[in-house]
């Protein structure tokens, strides 16, 4: 009898273990499922020029704030912007899908911030991610200056994409939607002819 109860006692503490180790598995499956997507990619291949295009990825998360705020890729300038943006949109279409584009969306940069924000891109008022469908739709080319662009560089190649915000202060209160990133990537711009400027900075 006392053999059986041992044998019993074993049998039941590996089928707990083997339980406790589908609930892990089953757990870290749904934390991968809901990481954040790759929502706008930047291209920085022409000098002094910044496109951002807007991929087929749904939200991460629901969120909703003014158009006049907008929405902020941060740490796109890594430790802060050290030069004037001054930019000016060459053409362009990049809007939440939940908005209309007026076709004239703005890029901004408060010196010093580290993030780019992208405000007023429709006549709405507003706009709303829902967690789960596309988030953006479209894409626009702005000309920035010679010094933003070197910071723009020498930044991490991604990040992560806040709504409401439109500096690095609005950012405790925002919510992450998703994730931006730079294609093509960091080592391949290197070698399309910068003319040495950022040649070897590039942060991985």
């Amino acid at each position: 009898m006392a053999h059986e109860r041992r044998v019993r006692k074993r049998v039941r503490t590996m089928f707990m273990s083997k339980q406790s180790l589908g609930a892990v598995v089953a757990i870290a499956g749904l934390a991968a499922g809901a990481q954040a997507e790759d929502l706008l990619i930047l291209d920085l291949s022409v000098a002094n020029q910044v496109t951002i295009t807007a991929t087929t990825g749904a939200a991460s998360a629901n969120a909703s704030g003014s158009v006049f705020t907008g929405f902020y890729l941060a740490n796109a300038f890594g430790n802060g912007s050290t030069s004037s943006l001054s930019a000016s949109l060459v053409s362009g279409n990049l809007t939440p899908t939940s908005n209309t584009s007026d076709n004239s969306p703005s890029l901004f940069n408060a010196l010093g911030n580290a993030g780019l924000n992208v405000w007023s891109y429709s006549t709405s008022t507003s706009s709303t991610f829902t967690a789960g469908q596309q988030a953006f739709t479209g894409s626009a080319t702005w000309n920035i200056s010679a010094g933003a662009y070197a910071d723009l560089l020498d930044g991490p190649s991604s990040g992560d994409i806040y709504f409401a915000a439109d500096t690095d202060d609005d950012l405790a209160a925002a919510t992450v939607i998703g994730q931006w990133r730079i294609v093509p990537a960091p080592s391949s711009l290197a070698l399309i002819g910068l003319g040495g400027l950022v040649a070897g900075r590039r942060r991985r």
